[in-house]
Protein backbone atom coordinates (compact mmCIF):
# COMPACT_ATOMS: atom_id res chain seq x y z
CA UNK A 1 0.00 0.00 0.00
CA UNK A 2 1.25 3.80 -0.94
CA UNK A 3 0.14 6.71 -0.18
CA UNK A 4 1.15 10.28 -2.13
CA UNK A 5 0.54 13.33 -1.86
CA UNK A 6 1.10 16.68 -4.29
CA UNK A 7 0.94 16.23 -7.55
CA UNK A 8 4.21 16.48 -10.41
CA UNK A 9 7.38 18.42 -8.98
CA UNK A 10 5.11 18.86 -5.27
CA UNK A 11 4.62 14.75 -5.50
CA UNK A 12 5.50 13.10 -1.66
CA UNK A 13 5.53 9.60 -1.27
CA UNK A 14 4.54 9.34 2.35
CA UNK A 15 4.14 5.46 2.10
CA UNK A 16 6.20 3.68 -0.47
CA UNK A 17 4.87 0.19 -1.43
CA UNK A 18 4.32 -1.01 2.46
CA UNK A 19 2.85 -4.29 3.57
CA UNK A 20 2.32 -6.28 6.56
CA UNK A 21 -0.24 -8.53 8.13
CA UNK A 22 -1.66 -7.93 11.62
CA UNK A 23 -3.06 -10.83 14.05
CA UNK A 24 -5.74 -11.14 16.19
CA UNK A 25 -4.93 -10.20 19.46
CA UNK A 26 -1.32 -8.57 18.51
CA UNK A 27 -0.20 -5.56 20.73
CA UNK A 28 1.86 -4.07 18.27
CA UNK A 29 4.04 -0.55 18.26
CA UNK A 30 4.21 1.58 15.21
CA UNK A 31 7.83 3.90 15.76
CA UNK A 32 9.28 6.52 13.63
CA UNK A 33 11.09 9.77 13.61
CA UNK A 34 8.35 12.76 13.05
CA UNK A 35 7.53 12.69 9.48
CA UNK A 36 8.33 9.60 8.68
CA UNK A 37 4.74 8.45 7.94
CA UNK A 38 4.03 6.63 10.87
CA UNK A 39 0.72 8.86 11.77
CA UNK A 40 -0.45 8.35 8.16
CA UNK A 41 -0.28 4.39 7.99
CA UNK A 42 -2.18 4.51 11.43
CA UNK A 43 -5.23 6.92 9.29
CA UNK A 44 -5.07 4.47 6.07
CA UNK A 45 -5.53 1.62 8.57
CA UNK A 46 -8.05 3.87 10.83
CA UNK A 47 -10.32 3.79 7.59
CA UNK A 48 -9.59 7.90 8.07
CA UNK A 49 -7.71 8.64 4.62
CA UNK A 50 -7.78 6.60 1.23
CA UNK A 51 -4.79 5.29 -0.07
CA UNK A 52 -3.02 5.95 -3.19
CA UNK A 53 -2.58 2.21 -4.35
CA UNK A 54 -2.77 -0.73 -3.10
CA UNK A 55 -5.75 -1.99 0.00
CA UNK A 56 -6.28 -2.52 3.50
CA UNK A 57 -7.94 -5.57 4.60
CA UNK A 58 -9.72 -5.69 8.30
CA UNK A 59 -11.36 -9.12 8.68
CA UNK A 60 -10.99 -10.26 5.34
CA UNK A 61 -13.08 -7.13 4.11
CA UNK A 62 -11.28 -4.88 1.25
CA UNK A 63 -12.14 -1.97 2.60
CA UNK A 64 -11.18 0.17 -0.36
CA UNK A 65 -14.27 -1.10 -2.45
CA UNK A 66 -16.98 0.24 0.40
CA UNK A 67 -18.23 3.79 -0.55
CA UNK A 68 -18.04 6.81 2.64
CA UNK A 69 -21.59 5.74 4.23
CA UNK A 70 -20.08 1.87 4.50
CA UNK A 71 -16.65 3.18 5.19
CA UNK A 72 -18.36 5.01 7.89
CA UNK A 73 -20.73 2.16 9.26
CA UNK A 74 -17.40 0.01 9.00
CA UNK A 75 -15.37 2.54 11.17
CA UNK A 76 -17.48 2.79 13.96
CA UNK A 77 -18.29 -1.21 14.18
CA UNK A 78 -14.60 -2.52 13.68
CA UNK A 79 -12.08 -0.16 15.05
CA UNK A 80 -12.03 1.80 18.14
CA UNK A 81 -10.02 5.15 18.50
CA UNK A 82 -7.57 6.32 21.32
CA UNK A 83 -6.11 9.33 20.87
CA UNK A 84 -3.16 11.65 22.70
CA UNK A 85 -5.71 14.07 23.85
CA UNK A 86 -9.25 12.10 25.22
CA UNK A 87 -11.57 14.12 23.84
CA UNK A 88 -13.77 13.98 26.25
CA UNK A 89 -17.40 15.69 25.84
CA UNK A 90 -16.49 17.83 29.29
CA UNK A 91 -20.28 18.52 29.94
CA UNK A 92 -20.83 14.95 29.94
CA UNK A 93 -20.29 12.58 32.35
CA UNK A 94 -17.83 9.67 32.15
CA UNK A 95 -20.44 6.92 31.75
CA UNK A 96 -22.17 9.13 29.00
CA UNK A 97 -18.53 9.80 27.13
CA UNK A 98 -18.11 5.57 27.00
CA UNK A 99 -21.51 5.47 25.50
CA UNK A 100 -21.23 7.81 22.91
CA UNK A 101 -19.78 5.44 20.02
CA UNK A 102 -22.84 2.95 20.99
CA UNK A 103 -25.25 6.30 20.49
CA UNK A 104 -23.51 6.95 17.04
CA UNK A 105 -23.66 3.14 15.89
CA UNK A 106 -27.18 2.96 16.72
CA UNK A 107 -26.37 -0.57 18.81
CA UNK A 108 -28.62 -1.05 21.61
CA UNK A 109 -25.87 -2.43 24.15
CA UNK A 110 -27.01 -1.64 27.99
CA UNK A 111 -25.40 0.52 30.37
CA UNK A 112 -23.74 -2.39 32.15
CA UNK A 113 -21.44 -3.31 29.41
CA UNK A 114 -19.76 0.56 29.80
CA UNK A 115 -20.00 0.43 33.38
CA UNK A 116 -18.11 -3.06 33.28
CA UNK A 117 -15.23 -1.37 31.17
CA UNK A 118 -15.39 1.85 33.30
CA UNK A 119 -14.91 -1.02 36.62
CA UNK A 120 -11.77 -3.04 34.57
CA UNK A 121 -9.97 0.46 34.23
CA UNK A 122 -10.42 1.41 37.92
CA UNK A 123 -13.19 4.04 37.36
CA UNK A 124 -15.95 2.61 38.96
CA UNK A 125 -16.24 5.44 41.22
CA UNK A 126 -16.10 7.91 38.68
CA UNK A 127 -18.90 6.76 36.43
CA UNK A 128 -21.36 9.87 37.36
CA UNK A 129 -18.62 12.65 37.38
CA UNK A 130 -18.54 14.92 34.52
CA UNK A 131 -15.64 14.55 32.29
CA UNK A 132 -13.87 18.25 33.53
CA UNK A 133 -13.92 17.23 36.80
CA UNK A 134 -11.48 14.20 36.41
CA UNK A 135 -7.51 14.08 35.89
CA UNK A 136 -5.63 13.82 33.07
CA UNK A 137 -4.98 10.19 33.67
CA UNK A 138 -8.38 9.25 34.38
CA UNK A 139 -9.48 10.84 31.32
CA UNK A 140 -7.13 8.49 28.95
CA UNK A 141 -8.35 5.42 30.88
CA UNK A 142 -11.86 6.72 29.98
CA UNK A 143 -10.90 6.88 26.51
CA UNK A 144 -9.67 3.52 26.60
CA UNK A 145 -12.94 2.00 27.87
CA UNK A 146 -14.46 4.71 25.07
CA UNK A 147 -12.60 3.09 22.46
CA UNK A 148 -13.24 -0.61 23.57
CA UNK A 149 -17.37 -0.28 24.02
CA UNK A 150 -18.27 -1.37 20.37
CA UNK A 151 -16.06 -4.17 20.34
CA UNK A 152 -13.78 -3.36 17.38
CA UNK A 153 -11.40 -5.83 15.74
CA UNK A 154 -8.97 -3.28 16.41
CA UNK A 155 -8.05 -0.76 18.96
CA UNK A 156 -5.83 2.16 17.16
CA UNK A 157 -3.96 4.57 19.73
CA UNK A 158 -2.25 7.86 18.37
CA UNK A 159 0.38 8.81 20.86
CA UNK A 160 -1.75 7.65 23.86
CA UNK A 161 0.56 8.65 26.27
CA UNK A 162 1.90 11.99 24.80
CA UNK A 163 -0.09 14.26 27.30
CA UNK A 164 0.69 12.56 30.51
CA UNK A 165 3.64 11.95 32.95
CA UNK A 166 5.59 9.39 33.30
CA UNK A 167 4.24 7.53 36.22
CA UNK A 168 0.67 8.00 34.34
CA UNK A 169 2.02 7.09 31.22
CA UNK A 170 3.27 3.56 33.01
CA UNK A 171 0.04 2.69 34.65
CA UNK A 172 -1.84 3.48 31.20
CA UNK A 173 0.62 1.18 29.71
CA UNK A 174 -0.26 -1.80 31.61
CA UNK A 175 -3.68 -1.09 31.71
CA UNK A 176 -4.20 -1.00 27.41
CA UNK A 177 -1.64 -4.36 27.85
CA UNK A 178 -4.03 -5.51 30.45
CA UNK A 179 -6.97 -4.89 28.61
CA UNK A 180 -5.41 -6.56 25.20
CA UNK A 181 -4.58 -10.04 26.88
CA UNK A 182 -7.62 -10.16 28.71
CA UNK A 183 -9.96 -9.48 25.64
CA UNK A 184 -7.86 -11.10 22.87
CA UNK A 185 -7.87 -7.98 21.63
CA UNK A 186 -5.76 -6.46 18.69
CA UNK A 187 -4.23 -2.64 19.44
CA UNK A 188 -1.94 -0.55 17.01
CA UNK A 189 -0.14 2.07 19.14
CA UNK A 190 1.78 5.07 16.85
CA UNK A 191 4.03 6.08 20.00
CA UNK A 192 7.67 8.43 19.82
CA UNK A 193 7.49 6.80 23.97
CA UNK A 194 8.88 3.66 22.92
CA UNK A 195 10.57 3.09 26.42
CA UNK A 196 7.30 2.94 27.99
CA UNK A 197 6.19 0.13 26.29
CA UNK A 198 8.77 -2.47 27.18
CA UNK A 199 8.06 -5.65 26.23
CA UNK A 200 5.18 -5.88 23.33
CA UNK A 201 4.61 -8.71 20.28
CA UNK A 202 5.71 -6.66 17.61
CA UNK A 203 7.77 -3.34 16.75
CA UNK A 204 6.95 -1.91 13.05
CA UNK A 205 9.32 1.06 12.45
CA UNK A 206 8.11 3.29 9.69
CA UNK A 207 11.57 5.07 7.87
CA UNK A 208 11.31 7.50 5.15
CA UNK A 209 7.83 6.12 4.09
CA UNK A 210 8.96 2.72 4.42
CA UNK A 211 8.28 -0.30 6.65
CA UNK A 212 10.44 -2.29 8.79
CA UNK A 213 10.14 -5.31 11.65
CA UNK A 214 11.93 -4.08 14.99
CA UNK A 215 12.92 -0.97 16.64
CA UNK A 216 16.84 -1.64 16.71
CA UNK A 217 19.15 -0.24 13.31
CA UNK A 218 20.95 -3.76 13.78
CA UNK A 219 18.09 -5.77 13.87
CA UNK A 220 15.33 -3.78 11.59
CA UNK A 221 14.54 -6.04 8.71
CA UNK A 222 12.73 -4.50 5.49
CA UNK A 223 8.91 -6.32 5.61
CA UNK A 224 7.95 -4.57 2.09
CA UNK A 225 10.42 -4.02 -0.89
Amino acid sequence: MSKIYGEADNRVKALDDVSFSIKQGEFVLIVGSSGSGKSTLLNMIGLLDHPTNGKIAIDGIDTTTLNDDKISSFRNKKLGFIFQFSNLLTDLSVLENVLLPLQIAGNNTSEKDAIDLLRAVGLEDQIHKRANKISGGQAQRVAIARGLINKPSIVLADEPTGNLDSVTSGTIVQLMKSMAKKLNQTFIIVTHDREHFGDVDRVITIKDGKAFEGDQPSQMEIIAK
